[in-house]
């Protein structure tokens, strides 16, 4: 309840700026948002299984993609430090309310390992996802708001979790982080026979001679 009425306030503040050309409550919007996942460069993932539960503890299985954003970029410098540009194409979860907690479990490509975890959404965070659909850029006040509201959740080596929002400049908002553990039965919970989704790129590969995984860089 005390959520719902922190993002009433939210809107309503959005509202009783309709004299300013930055307002975007008019402008069209999705009655959803998207989950989008991503991960460093040369770090491959694959998502097995994900669910969103929202501020009224509705659950929504199912609810990302099973792979995630990257890139492989010039092996001649090192790029997996850090997470790089957070960007990428996600999943409207249809009829969820915002999000209280997103869940992941997911193979850990580089490391042929599985993590299961999940990370919390603040209350923060949730007033960014509506104020980026209601409210343009400040920089392009002439641009329409965001369509949709975006969460992205960040997957690394080491289980590391990172979620950002990207605000009305589309720019990423870093609001929260995680901590996943070790999936004991592994890949697909033991099925299939142990089987990682994808097997370790030749390029990938060569990245890691060359540099490593720099874990503690998320």
């Amino acid at each position: 309840m005390k959520a719902m009425i922190a993002l009433l306030c939210a809107l309503l503040l959005t509202g009783c700026q309709s004299g300013n050309a930055e307002t975007g409550e008019r402008d069209p919007k999705s009655s959803s948002w998207q989950l989008v996942f991503v991960e460093p460069n040369y770090m491959k993932v694959w998502v097995e299984d994900s669910s969103v539960l929202d501020i009224n503890d509705k659950n929504f299985p199912k609810a990302g993609k099973s792979t995630a954003a990257s890139g492989q970029p010039d092996i001649a410098r090192e790029s997996a430090r850090g997470w790089g540009a957070v960007t990428g194409s996600g999943m409207p979860v249809t009829g969820a309310n915002l999000p209280k907690r997103i869940s992941v479990r997911w193979q850990s490509i580089t490391e042929q390992k599985t993590y299961r975890g999940f990370i919390d959404i603040p209350e923060e965070a949730r007033q960014l996802m509506v104020r980026s659909t209601n409210q343009r850029c400040p920089e392009t006040p002439e641009k329409t708001a965001r369509f949709m509201a975006s969460l992205y959740i960040g997957l690394a080596p080491g289980g590391v979790m990172q979620a950002w929002v990207k605000d009305s400049c589309r720019n990423p908002i870093k609001v929260a982080r995680g901590q996943a553990k070790t999936e004991p039965l592994g890949a697909q919970q033991g099925k299939n026979g142990g089987r990682y989704a994808y097997p370790v790129s030749e390029k990938a590969k060569l990245y890691i001679d060359k540099y490593g995984i720099p874990y503690g860089s998320w």
